[in-house]
């Protein structure tokens, strides 16, 4: 009896020991593939990173944008108009030193604008034609008068040489911190999705924290070409504004002996 039931509790532990895993095998189940289950890819070109951003972020960067293309446009600009005040500077000095008459040159010039340094003859003969024409009565302070309009043109051309500088200036500026706080507050977003959904996986932050960086990245394309352009022009105006001051004590040292002579 014995023997037998050690036969039977030998069977029965056989059985087990093999069937037991495949019981287990099919009772538990096999996880399916799904669509959730594959992770998507992450778009994160630059046209993505703007749209998907958030609001407050997307509105820095346009503004950014905005900013840039101003700095160019005006760039342009400047270039050009200084490139032809120099030129219009290198004519009116190659007529002024070539010995022509000075009331043929202020006839040629009076009769259209002139600017920078044509500006400060067609000024200063004015004065001094007014003067003779009323009877040189106020000829004694003829080359204060001279002196003063001159300078009140320097002025006057410097001011429209600086014209929109001031942008630049701003630009280059506050455009990193405009686009650093763009950047503090897509991290402070990605944060807040962090906790939303408590997931600390790198696919939940690196969305957020690209479109910040983007912000920045943008702050700095606008504001490093405003910067060294405002500089550059800045130093062109002082250039300009150099000559057209050695141009005036020049011609005034000219009027003021006519005027020594004429009295």
């Amino acid at each position: 009896m014995a023997d037998l039931l050690t036969h039977y509790l030998g069977e029965i532990s056989l059985w087990l020991s093999v069937g037991l895993p495949d019981f287990v095998a099919q009772a538990a189940p096999t996880p399916q593939v799904t669509q959730e289950n594959v992770s998507a890819p992450i778009n994160m070109s630059l046209w993505a990173l703007f749209w998907q951003a958030h609001f407050v972020v997307k509105a820095v960067m346009f503004g950014l944008i905005v900013a840039s293309v101003w700095v160019w446009a005006i760039v342009i600009d400047k270039t050009i108009l200084y490139a032809r005040t120099r030129r219009q500077m290198d004519r009116f000095e190659q007529s002024f030193w070539s010995g022509e008459s000075l009331e043929d040159l202020y006839r040629s010039l009076s009769s259209k604008p002139a600017h920078a340094m044509a500006a400060l003859f067609v000024a200063a003969m004015r004065e001094w034609k007014r003067t003779y024409e009323g009877g040189g009565k106020a000829i004694g302070t003829l080359t204060q008068r001279i002196e003063k309009v001159m300078n009140v043109t320097i002025t006057r051309e410097v001011d429209r040489l600086e014209r929109r500088l001031l942008v630049l200036a701003t630009v280059g500026s506050a455009g990193p911190f405009i686009g650093l706080f763009g950047t503090v507050w897509g991290i402070m977003t990605s944060f807040q999705s962090i906790a939303a959904s408590k997931n600390t996986s790198l696919a939940v932050v690196a969305p957020g924290i690209a479109e910040a960086l983007f912000a920045t990245a943008i702050g700095l394309v606008a504001a490093i070409p405003a910067t060294i352009f405002y500089n550059k022009y800045i130093s062109e105006v002082n250039r300009l504004a150099q000559r057209m001051e050695g141009f005036a004590d020049e011609f005034s040292a000219i009027l003021s002996r006519q005027v020594d002579e004429n009295s």
